[in-house]
């Protein structure tokens, strides 16, 4: 094989591994790995999801930025991944806001980040399909789905997976452990699935201030994962929504 043959070659190959998370679409696509995946048009709870047809993207990618500041070059590089990935491969990128902080979201942040996106080229719509626009818009709001997180955090509840603490911060700081020592279970870790049921309900009508109860994940107070020692689900917070005003 001449010099040149071998130089083509790796050229070729070089060109065909760009990257590996190209190559891991790639080998996924040509596998047919998430042919049969659905897509009902908008995000939902799995069996909304089985219910839909096909996706007729090939693969689905997201940016999804918390609107508590403007956007810096890291942000511009993951705008670039994940738009330009799906734009690549026949997909789509959700622009999704990761907006569940109230105390540090505001409006004027959310408009800036829907600039930047534009102006780097890229667009959340689908692309068109036989001459016809598609109907997804692919922009979401963490927020327009307090509903469901409230519904799972209900469930979590009744099934005996999470509970309601009345501990002060400063307490379950002390009790959390450290990396080499467990940490020690919450008075109230045993409390009643009805009991938690029921405070957690005031706790959304505002009944209470904050910081006077704290929705927490049962897992394993003695993980070696500190995050894993039941962490945090729901906190009190009375402050308005960007989004959603005052309704949670």
């Amino acid at each position: 094989m001449s010099q040149e043959t071998t130089s083509k070659a790796a050229y070729t190959a070089a060109v065909a591994s760009t990257n590996f998370i190209r190559n891991i679409i790639e080998a996924d696509l040509a596998a047919g790995k998430h042919a049969s995946r659905k897509w009902s048009g908008h995000p939902g709870p799995g069996p909304q999801q089985l219910a839909g047809p096909l996706d007729p993207a090939k693969i689905r990618t997201r940016f999804p930025p918390e609107p508590n500041g403007y956007l810096h070059f890291g942000h511009a590089k993951s705008i670039c991944l994940n738009f330009g990935l799906a734009q690549d491969y026949g997909g789509r990128c959700h622009l999704r806001f990761d907006d569940t902080n109230p105390e540090k979201e505001e409006q004027e942040y959310v408009d800036s980040i829907i600039d930047a996106v534009q102006w780097l080229g890229f667009s959340w719509a689908g692309p068109t399909s036989g001459g016809q626009a598609e109907s997804e818009s692919n922009l979401y709001f963490a927020s327009n789905y307090f509903d469901w997180m409230v519904e799972f955090a209900e469930y979590l509840i009744r099934s005996g997976h999470a509970y309601v603490d009345s501990q002060s911060a400063d307490e379950m700081r002390a009790s959390r452990g450290t990396l080499t020592e467990a940490g020690a279970d919450s008075p109230f870790r045993e409390r009643r699935a009805e009991e938690s049921m029921d405070l957690f309900k005031r706790m959304q009508q505002g009944e209470f201030p904050d910081g006077a109860h704290i929705l927490r994940a049962r897992i394993d107070m003695a993980a070696a994962n500190i995050n894993l020692r039941d962490p945090a689900i729901y906190r009190i917070r009375h402050a308005s929504h960007h989004n959603t005003g005052d309704r949670w």
